[in-house]
């Protein structure tokens, strides 16, 4: 159980480091230094100076530093990292039809609360689908559930985005 806490928290950190900048793209000192620039080098230092100061935080408060608030967050990468971490606890919450690997795994798919029951019975009567192999891959694991997800009618609004 320790595991999937905290690999939900490593990956809840890591995919909103690959999120749009919270506060908007131009939010924060390390941008206002480096804007116009290229490169993960100046992407880490800037990220880090609006980090280590608080400017972007206090900016999103304040509406200041070209920060703003009123954008809506986005993420284009994949739950890879998620996947990857809890694998083997996946394999068997699925296989059974319930648990907390299951849950973490619908929520980071964004299957609706009231979808998550239906996820998991659907996932499960699957699960040889899913879990082709013994030496399966999380990543297709992610690609086998996005494609069931996409020919089910009431799941379809999880599947991965063409």
């Amino acid at each position: 159980m320790k595991r999937i806490l905290w690999g939900s928290l490593l990956a809840a950190v890591s995919l909103q480091a690959l999120a749009e900048a919270p506060g908007g793209p131009d939010c924060g000192w390390g941008n206002m230094l480096f804007k116009g620039q290229r490169g993960l080098p100046t992407h880490l230092v800037a990220s880090t100076t609006n980090g280590s100061s608080g400017n972007a935080t206090f900016g999103m408060t304040t509406g200041t530093n070209g920060c703003r608030t009123n954008d809506a967050l986005t993420y284009s990468g994949k739950p890879m990292l998620v996947v990857s971490n809890m694998l083997d606890e996946l394999s068997e919450d699925m296989a059974r039809g319930e648990g907390e690997a299951l849950t973490t795994y619908a929520v980071v798919l964004g299957v609706r609360p009231e979808d998550r029951a239906y996820f998991s019975d659907v996932t499960h009567q699957h699960f040889a689908q899913i879990f082709s192999a013994a030496d399966v891959t999380a990543e297709q694991v992610l690609n086998a559930t996005y494609s069931l997800l996409k020919t089910d009618s009431r799941l379809a609004y999880a599947a991965e985005p063409a």
